[in-house]
């Protein structure tokens, strides 16, 4: 269900953005590449991607164990809920949406990370989380927010009002970047802690997938 969920939502948010939709802010219309460029580039779509592949995965194969699958689950898992979380202390008082717009922005923020969050601690599969999955958790989001900061300065355009250093400041920035590195790690450790101590779970289940 989390896998299907995601999709829909992921998909209609794209329709909603190549046709001209709010995604975030109101600025000039930028052209289809730039759009798709934007819409991909948005932390939030990534972790739903990742959500959404490795929970298709799991209601095809119950018993997977594939090494990559481990990578992208556990940093999907992470990266949904530091969505989730972000959303709701720093992003909700930006967002004034009705229709489609306000069902996709709640389903890609708010319910695929309740879902997600939900499925995996009932139905697992755990144990699954090793040095290897923990790197890549923390790797990725610092890989995004490097190359976000550096295409941001070169073309103006930033996916988070919060990472502009040009209207917010370095500063500010920093502090902001610092706070939620420092969410990622106590997530990580978090989940990796219940990973252990969670009642093991060898196979996902059609709420999971």
């Amino acid at each position: 269900m989390v896998g299907v969920v995601a999709s829909v939502a992921i998909v209609v948010q794209l329709v909603l953005a190549l046709t001209g939709a709010r995604v975030l802010v109101d600025e000039t219309e930028p052209t289809t590449p730039e759009t798709l460029y934007r819409f991909f580039a948005y932390f939030t779509i990534q972790s739903n991607l990742l959500v959404a592949a490795s929970s298709l995965m799991l209601s095809r194969d119950p018993w997977s164990d594939d090494r990559r699958w481990r990578i992208v689950r556990f940093a999907g898992l992470v990266g949904i809920t530091v969505t989730g979380l972000v959303h709701s202390f720093l992003l909700r008082p930006l967002l004034d949406l009705e229709g489609l717009d306000w069902w996709c922005d709640k389903t890609l923020h708010m319910g695929v990370p309740v879902l997600a969050v939900l499925g995996w601690v009932l139905f697992g599969p755990r144990p699954r989380v090793s040095n290897r999955e923990i790197v890549v958790a923390l790797a990725w989001p610092v890989v995004w927010l490097v190359g976000t900061l550096v295409v941001g300065a070169a073309s103006d355009w930033f996916p988070y009002p919060f990472l502009d250093f040009r209207e917010e400041g370095w500063r500010s920035v920093a502090v902001v970047c610092v706070g939620v590195t420092v969410l990622f790690v106590a997530l990580i450790a978090l989940f990796h802690r219940l990973d252990r101590r969670l009642p093991a779970r060898a196979q996902g289940s059609h709420v999971s997938g």
